[in-house]
């Protein structure tokens, strides 16, 4: 439907002026607008990178604003004490070892010497039962030798492995894809699980979180996966937009504010951690509103009124004018929903006065 004009007829009839004009409903829908809220990028993972063992750095394979994949080496360390340490244990281990090994060949002779006797023993007189007990006797003590000397091997070898496995610490890699955003230490420095200091920090910036403090009022109407626009001023003419992921669903006691975290795709890195954006909150209003298009509302000196289609001839109705969105302006005064109004009013169209419709909407 295109926007009529209203076409003023120029007869003079015993009903006043004629009028012919478009006329469209009164729409009744919840209203809509947006806060601007304060907001701050943050990365959607971020690691301080520390060292588990104790040990002097080596090298250093990234630095600040290094791209780094999930896997990817950082830093290496040295630690000879270390590699002492499992050349003792191996040793260890190799003489525990040996120990089994004659404690295995005594055991074998003690067996050896008892099946004999005890083969022996069938003939009567042959051999004393005192002989042939303490022949048992060494067997046992033999098998609990054995036994110890395995226990004490284990021990060493589980030693031995546990040094190794230290050893995979030496190499400090990347828990995940990212950028390496702070370097704190240099090749030289010692460095240790006890100390507090962190070797690098590394943060993941392929995605970001969007934090946004909504205010209480609005705090009920978070949708998770609506779709938000925000600013940046670092690109003033550009608009992003994320998604709701994660809602606190809890106020902040000082700002009585519920944080809302946005997903941000940050395909081209234009976007950084710490940046302080600006968001476009949408807000639905609580209760349905009656909206007109705003040509529709005449303003005088005396009132503010619209033109109602009553039975052919115009009728003013007052209304106060509300917030307005797009094309449209709400509006409260004797109305109801599906009331056909001047598309175009104007205060030529005296109360009264029959209109002659020439297009609805």
């Amino acid at each position: 439907m295109n926007h009529a004009k209203f076409l003023l007829v120029a007869a003079i009839a015993t009903a006043g002026w004629c009028q012919t004009v478009d006329l469209v409903q009164v729409v009744s829908k919840p209203g809509s607008r947006t806060l601007e809220l304060p907001a701050e990028i943050q990365p959607f993972l971020s690691v301080s990178m520390h060292a588990k063992v104790t040990g002097y750095v080596d090298r250093v394979l990234v630095d600040r604003g290094s791209v780094v994949k999930q896997g990817d080496k950082l830093i290496e360390l040295s630690a000879p004490e270390m590699q002492a340490q499992i050349a003792e244990a191996r040793s260890k281990l190799q003489a525990a070892n040996a120990d089994r090994l004659q404690a295995e060949a005594q055991l074998a002779g003690a067996q050896s010497t008892y099946d004999r006797m005890r083969t022996a023993s069938e003939t009567v007189g042959a051999i004393a039962g005192n002989e042939l007990t303490q022949a048992e006797k060494q067997v046992d003590a033999g098998l609990a030798l054995v036994d110890a000397r395995r226990q004490a091997g284990a021990a060493l070898e589980s030693a031995v492995r546990a040094l190794q496995d230290l050893t995979a610490y030496l190499t400090i890699t990347a828990p995940f894809d990212g950028v390496v955003t702070d370097r704190f230490v240099h090749p030289g420095a010692l460095v240790g699980p006890s100390s507090d200091m962190a070797l690098l920090i590394l943060q993941q910036v392929s995605t970001l979180r969007l934090v946004v403090p909504v205010p209480e009022e609005v705090s009920g109407q978070v949708a998770a996966g609506a779709n938000v626009e925000f600013r940046v001023p670092a690109y003033p003419g550009r608009t992003f937009s994320g998604t709701v992921a994660r809602i606190a669903h809890a106020l902040d006691p000082k700002t009585r504010t519920m944080p809302v975290e946005l997903n941000v795709a940050n395909r081209d890195g234009a976007l950084a951690p710490g940046m302080f954006p600006t968001v476009a909150w949408p807000v639905r209003g609580g209760q349905a509103a009656l909206w007109v298009p705003r040509a529709s509302i005449v303003t005088t000196t005396e009132r503010t009124f619209v033109i109602r289609d009553r039975d052919g001839h115009a009728e003013w109705v007052d209304v106060k004018k509300g917030v307005a969105e797009g094309d449209l302006t709400s509006v409260l005064g004797n109305l109801k929903a599906g009331d056909k109004i001047v598309r175009r009013a104007t205060d030529e169209m005296r109360e009264g006065a029959t209109l002659q419709v020439s297009g609805t909407r």
